[in-house]
């Protein structure tokens, strides 16, 4: 497995490249800023549930319906440059060189996220990274509180180990957010994950390193003006809230269509011309 350094930046993400936010950034901020907080936040924690004190106010509200808008093409190339492309990288799928990276932003308490992970994320798999077309890097943007952020160290934790995508999926799991994200509940959906030491999975989940390595994640979205989840870039086109299937086959599409050599628009096809049906907003609470 990879150090820390090389599974998530544990350093300020300007230590990579600069954060002058330029109008294009800025206007992709705005974009991602359109879903909003409550849109996402799960119907159990209406009462109580608050952002990060870092996370900017919301700024707007969309459905599962609203399409995503920004730049004419609806493409910000600074944007690009957010994908690490590190092929080690645990939270990761795909191969490191693919000609489309998508970015997620998500919280493993928000039922919209568990959604996507479930019905969405599996068929693009399928379709784009197992032919080569895609890569979906994950950031841990935890918005809801102490179970979120202890969930998403976790997941880093068992990133670790080499069971990330295990966790990923137990934790999103229909029923799963239901249970809270306690240690001790962590620690079970960790052993139902097949992460073998659990001894350094615990200190690894309250260690430093996984504290720097979400930190570095969550500051990221925020800069980028993310306030609910899930929120996407797929090579630079943010895609933001509750979007059906046809939104990231299209997006995918798009983006391999302009890039050259293997694995592009030759291989994704008619990819787009069927799939499971749209996010439904109700369900993902």
């Amino acid at each position: 497995m990879p150090s820390s350094s090389s599974s998530s930046p544990s350093s300020a993400p300007s230590s990579r490249r600069p954060y002058l936010i330029g109008a294009g950034v800025a206007a992709a901020a705005l974009l991602l800023g359109f879903a909003s907080y409550t849109a996402t936040k799960p119907a159990d924690r209406e009462a109580t549930a608050a952002p990060a004190p870092s996370a900017p106010a919301p700024t707007g509200s969309a459905s599962a319906s609203e399409p995503d808008t920004g730049a004419e093409s609806g493409i910000y190339p600074e944007l690009e440059a957010y994908a690490r492309r590190e092929a080690r990288d645990p939270l990761a799928v795909g191969r490191a060189d693919a000609p489309v990276v998508m970015i997620e932003y998500a919280d493993y308490q928000c039922g919209y996220c568990g959604k996507f992970a479930r019905d969405t994320e599996p068929e693009l798999i399928r379709r784009y990274v197992d032919e080569g077309v895609l890569r979906i890097e994950w950031r841990n943007f935890p918005i809801f509180g102490e179970d979120s952020e202890r969930a998403a160290r976790a997941s880093w934790a068992a990133g670790r180990q080499g069971r990330f995508h295990e966790f990923h999926r137990a934790a999103y799991a229909k029923g799963a957010k239901e249970k809270g994200f306690s240690q001790e509940r962590v620690t079970e959906l960790a052993r139902e994950s097949g992460v073998r030491d659990l001894e350094r999975f615990v200190r690894d989940l309250d260690g430093k390193a996984a504290r720097d390595a979400v930190a570095a994640d969550q500051r990221q979205g925020y800069e980028l003006g993310a306030s609910s989840t899930p929120s996407f870039l797929v090579n630079g086109r943010p895609l933001a809230g509750a979007q059906p299937l046809e939104a990231f086959t299209q997006a995918i599409e798009a983006a391999a269509a302009t890039k050259s050599g293997p694995g592009t628009a030759e291989k994704s096809g008619s990819a787009a011309t069927s799939g499971p049906a749209s996010f439904d907003p109700a369900a993902g609470r």
